[in-house]
């Protein structure tokens, strides 16, 4: 007799971290598990991990083992490559943890520190770096001087550089105090140093630069220069979101900020 193709759904489920197979089961049965963006209910459903996509209550299960995706808060002086030919401290040191041969997603740079993310999935790679996406970024600037509330507006308005105006998604003034300001900004651009352009445009240059979320992850309180795996809850934001993107061509702008 011939052996059924594919594996069952609750136990691709269970395998992949949602939970007890039994639970997984009365998931399906609750109609909150979709294949391939269609509802299934059957508990006899079988499906091949390897090609089909699978969400919970509209959040992107990771089925492929094989995929490893690491949050790191990159310190400065660190450059954003895994090897850097001038011979600068470069990201292989983060990495050695990971058998899996793995990739920074955009970059950072040396005196920038942060969130980054790193990983062997070439398409997530590609939703999160290229910047047609929109996926944002949120920054705190300490920057020279007192910031004004005009100043805010500008940046939300727009400022002109040598490359063409740019704007903040959203900018808020956090502090300010003596000679100094902190300043949040949200962003999606992809070009180099535009956090430090658009400051310095202002009449505000940066002193120092952190990057505290990229899309839906948060950096919390990781230390500098530690790295960790991505929660379950963080991939299937990070999937969720790869697959709400249709893929543009081209190659993914790699940003510096």
């Amino acid at each position: 007799m011939t052996e059924p193709e594919g594996v069952r759904l609750q136990k691709v489920l269970a395998n992949a971290g949602v939970a007890s197979r039994r639970v997984c089961e009365e998931y399906i049965v609750q109609g909150r598990v979709r294949v391939n963006g269609r509802v299934v209910t059957e508990l006899g459903t079988r499906i091949d991990p390897e090609v089909d996509e699978v969400d919970v209550d509209g959040t992107a299960i990771q089925l492929d083992p094989s995929k490893r995706y690491v949050m790191l808060n990159k310190p400065t002086g660190v450059v954003s490559s895994m090897k850097d030919d001038q011979g600068r401290p470069d990201l292989r040191r983060f990495t050695k943890g990971w058998p899996e041969r793995l990739y920074n997603v955009g970059r950072l740079d040396a005196e920038t520190s942060g969130l980054l993310i790193l990983t062997n999935d070439g398409d997530l790679a590609h939703v999160l770096a290229h910047p047609s996406f929109g996926v944002t970024k949120v920054y705190i600037a300490k920057v020279e001087g007192r910031v004004s509330p005009q100043t805010i507006a500008a940046l939300t308005r727009g400022v002109d550089l040598e490359d063409g105006p740019i704007a903040a998604d959203r900018a808020r003034l956090l502090d300010s105090r003596g000679d100094t300001s902190l300043v949040e900004l949200t962003l999606h651009s992809g070009r180099n140093r535009i956090v430090r352009r658009m400051m310095a445009a202002v009449g505000h240059p940066v002193i120092d630069l952190v990057r505290r979320q990229f899309g839906p992850l948060h950096l919390g309180t990781l230390p500098a220069g530690r790295a960790r795996e991505l929660t379950t809850v963080e991939r299937g934001a990070l999937l969720t979101l790869a697959r709400q993107a249709d893929t543009p061509p081209g190659d993914p702008t790699q940003e510096q900020l």
